[in-house]
């Protein structure tokens, strides 16, 4: 929603066929390895395989990984209030949908 003249929005469409490496999404995301390596010991993101080199990771689990860390270095959340507000907001949303659906 763009409030006035001076507020814009961006955004990026999200491929959920696309797959991304450990290395990959810590380039997307700015972030070292050992933070995604964190984020997923958390729970927030399960990636495909058993180990970080045979990670793969979604376009839905690097748009978790992003807030999570936007979350931390915004409003200064440690990992387990990241996790806390991600399964806070994904429940709002999908409360929302369920309303919508109803009419």
């Amino acid at each position: 929603m763009i409030r006035n003249s001076t507020d814009l929005l961006f955004g990026e469409i999200l491929d959920e066929s696309a797959k991304y490496s450990l290395s990959d999404l810590c380039d997307r995301c700015g972030v070292e390895h050992t933070e995604v390596v964190s984020i997923v010991q958390y729970g927030i993101v399960e990636p495909e395989g058993d180990r970080p080199d045979t990670w793969r990771f979604s376009s839905v689990a690097a748009f978790r990984v992003h807030r999570a860390i936007r979350l931390q270095t915004e409003l200064g959340l440690n990992l387990a209030g990241a996790a806390l507000s991600l399964d806070l907001l994904d429940e709002i949303a999908r409360l929302r949908r369920e309303l919508r659906a109803r009419g």
